[in-house]
């Protein structure tokens, strides 16, 4: 997966698991591993919550499945949005 933040480019790993409407996982990247909070889906879409401690800030997602691929957005507070796109491994 990929965000297309206000600081450029940030890869990471997406790994999710659905429990009927429950979206579970966790999110990976260069700060650490993140469990995924909050995490609902209906239908094709999926949103989640992550908490950035090095940040001290809650980012919020939001998410549509297209066959192996994802696009999305982030709320990332003060910074603004992020785009997001990934394919399933």
């Amino acid at each position: 997966m990929t965000m297309n933040t206000p600081m450029g480019p940030q890869a990471g790993t997406l790994t999710l698991k659905t429990n009927g409407d429950v979206l579970e996982g966790t999110m990976g990247g260069a700060q650490g591993d993140a469990p995924l909070e909050d995490g609902k889906v209906d239908g094709d879409n999926l949103t989640w919550k992550i908490t950035a401690a090095q940040m001290n800030m809650v980012i919020e997602f939001t998410a549509t499945v297209d066959g192996d691929k994802l696009t999305g957005e982030a709320e990332l507070g003060s910074f603004g949005k992020a785009t997001l796109e990934g394919t399933r491994a």
